[in-house]
């Protein structure tokens, strides 16, 4: 989240030296706690800018592709369009700048008392002039803190809640993306940016807004105040005020182009480690374990290098400015002994008139270090805007049009052409077919054929280019998308499990069904018995990789879900791959139960449930090649016969002595626990998948 330390103003960070010195300047790095908003300036200090984000990889083509996506934004573009998030906290907004202002009078005040009690009570040694100004000295003080109390934890919380918003806005446009999207951006980068560059908005948005009203509030009172004790000696201090500004506009361009690479390179970072974790088995099993450390550290080098580059930068503008604040003390002292000595000034006022210079250099830097936080801050507004400027493949019909609360299934697929965005050819053309209910339509053809292509078309992930997709006689683009998808169940070649519960896992194909509904599905799927053996039954945690079940139960699990969904439709894809014959023997019954009644689409490199299909639609390079039934297409030797010839090995008719499901009939026994294999199987000359 956005990063404060003890100051007047919520602004640019100001760290004591000790803490600078243990902290790096970049993301892999201890947090600071968040700090007050506002309170006393401290004059010493160092400047550090805090960059959630990441680094630019080392691999040219990444960085020539992040520069091709990511624009540069002018800070006011992206102020405008993040301030909107936060319409429903202005009024705390408001609150927080009452409290600045009461807090920098507060200050002012402390310094004015501080000044009489020098001139009262010290110079005079009286005792009794004493009381009165320590009095409301302590009064302003207590008074301060409570202000500040309030004020800081409203900070916070707003400040959260705005980061709460973003990222809650950013994550649902996200999940309206198209799957493209996915396949041009890193799941680890899109993660930095939900994370990192989130909260980088933060600072410019909440944090950046009431930090420069603090400190301009600040500026003026302490202005004021020194102006009242001698404004001569105030006019010669302002003098030198510009100098902050130079010193932040020369460094403000090279922080910009850092804070943009480690952004970067941090969601490189992420994404190395993801996708190296998420692939253990195949890293361990090729012994690419030098090979990953080698990647990781490529993309660490590179935020390393980014990293260092923006301390360095941060560390000669603080440095800079030191000097610029030594020399206006230095000419404030020097003024002020020269009146002293002359009788024009007593000590009192020479401190209090350092004591507001002390305190009035802070919010001036931090005025002219502004730019320097709000292009830092751009770095993760430019990375966040490419996604939410991404624009959603489909939307919800403009105008309302009557749909079926649950429709019958017929599917009807009339000249539809599609090419994915970027693609140089059409991945299906000119295809038509139809389903209906009841009826099992299976769709082959080699891999890159465009299978796949009819079922995010159903689903409506893309619209078709050409031809028109129908649901019950009614265009899909007339359904309202969450509608659509509602009456479509969807078994994906990746059995999909959440990590979570099995009886979460189940359960989401239905949010709100009961316990029973949950057991009768896992019942139909064949998985209860499984399911009832283990510890803690349905409340047995799981994910993708867990090691307590096997593929086949885990895509009995999520049979388990479709089943409970209860949709009219059903899309299989290569529901049987990746499973032994004994794991496909106990998907396939279940399969057999859900598929009952149902429009079902089978997308399948697998033949064997082919005799079972009403119709097989064999697409050839995007095209409909041949349509027909199972013994239909073998008759006609085309594309079909070569397709189920080259899995079977079978005979000159293509159809040998039996199928696979004939096989796995002849394995029940095996499946049963007897482990005897049929002599006929044992022997037979024919290979299968």
């Amino acid at each position: 989240m956005s990063a404060y330390q003890d100051q007047a103003t919520m602004q640019l960070r100001v760290i004591d030296p000790d803490e600078a010195a243990a902290g790096a300047v970049g993301r892999h790095r201890t947090q600071p706690k968040r700090a007050r908003p506002y309170g006393r300036h401290r004059h010493t200090g160092q400047f550090e800018i805090i960059y959630e984000g990441g680094y630019a990889p080392e691999v040219e083509a990444e960085t020539e592709e992040e520069e091709e996506y990511t624009p540069h934004l002018p800070v006011r573009e992206a102020f405008k369009r993040f301030w909107p998030l936060t319409k429903g906290d202005r009024r705390w907004l408001a609150v927080i700048v009452l409290c600045v202002v009461i807090a920098a009078l507060g200050e002012t005040a402390a310094i004015l008392l501080f000044s009489d009690l020098t001139d009262t009570a010290l110079t005079t040694g009286s005792l009794s002039a004493f009381w009165a100004p320590a009095g409301k000295w302590l009064g302003v003080t207590v008074l301060g803190a409570i202000v500040g109390y309030v004020g800081n934890s409203l900070a916070v919380w707003t400040a959260e809640r705005f980061v709460l918003r973003l990222r809650a806005k950013v994550f649902s446009h996200v999940q309206d993306l198209p799957p493209d999207f996915f396949q041009r951006h890193r799941l680890g980068d899109l993660v930095e940016r939900l994370t990192g560059d989130v909260e980088s908005i933060e600072h410019m948005v909440v944090s950046g807004v009431v930090g420069t009203i603090s400190a301009v509030f600040s500026v003026v009172f302490f202005s004021a105040a020194a102006l009242w004790i001698r404004w001569d000696l105030a006019l010669a201090t302002f003098v030198l005020a510009p100098l902050f500004w130079l010193s932040a506009k020369l460094f403000s361009g090279k922080l910009k182009d850092v804070s943009r690479d480690e952004r970067v390179a941090d969601g490189a970072i992420t994404s190395v480690v993801e996708e190296s974790l998420g692939n253990i088995l195949l890293t361990q099993a090729y012994n690419r374990k030098r090979a990953e450390e080698k990647r990781l550290r490529l993309e660490a080098r590179a935020w390393m290098t980014a990293s260092v580059t923006s301390g360095r930068l941060s560390e000669r503008y603080s440095q800079l400015v030191e000097v610029v604040e030594t020399v206006c003390v230095l000419v404030v002292i020097g003024l002020g002994a020269w009146e002293i000595s002359q009788g024009r000034m007593t000590i009192g006022k020479l401190l209090a008139f350092a004591a507001f210079l002390g305190y009035l250099y802070p919010p001036i830097r931090s005025l002219g270090t502004l730019g320097l936080t709000l292009n830092a801050a751009t770095a993760g507004a430019e990375r966040i805007l490419e996604i939410m400027d991404a624009e959603p493949a489909v939307r919800d019909p403009e105008r309302a049009v009557p749909v079926p609360r649950r429709v019958q299934g017929h599917v009807d697929f009339q000249q539809v052409g599609f090419r994915y965005p970027g693609a140089a050819k059409d991945s299906v053309r000119n295809v038509s077919f139809s389903a209906h209910p009841g009826e099992l339509v299976l769709v082959t053809g080699a891999s890159g054929a465009g299978k796949s292509t009819i079922s995010k078309l159903l689903l409506r992930f893309y619209d078709p280019a050409a031809g028109f997709v129908r649901l019950d006689g009614i265009p899909l683009s007339d359904y309202p998308v969450d509608h659509l998808r509602e009456q479509i169940t969807l078994l994906p070649q990746k059995t999909l499990i959440l990590h979570a519960t099995i009886r979460e896992n189940i359960a989401c194909g239905r949010p709100g069904a009961t316990d029973e509904e949950i057991v009768a599905a896992a019942r139909d799927a064949q998985a209860h018995d499984f399911i009832a053996t283990l510890p803690k039954g349905y409340d047995t945690e799981i994910d993708t990789h867990t090691a307590q079940l096997s593929g086949g139960q885990l895509q009995r699990i999520a049979i388990a879900r479709a089943m409970l969904r209860d949709s009219p439709i059903l899309v299989l894809d290569e529901p049987t791959t990746g499973l032994d014959a004994l794991a496909a023997r106990r998907v396939i019954k279940p399969l057999r139960r859900l598929m009952s009644g149902r429009t079902t689409i089978m997308i399948t490199h697998d033949l064997n449930l082919a005799p079972d299909a009403d119709r097989i639609l064999v697409l050839d390079h995007g095209r409909l090649a041949e349509v027909g039934t199972h013994h239909q297409l073998l008759a006609q030797g085309g594309a079909y016969a070569h397709l189920h010839h080259s899995q079977n090995n079978g005979t000159a008719d293509g159809t040998g002595q039996f199928d696979k499901l004939d096989k796995l009939d002849r394995l029940d026994r095996f499946d049963t626990g007897q482990f005897r294999v049929s002599t006929e199987l044992a022997t037979e000359n024919r290979t299968w998948r």
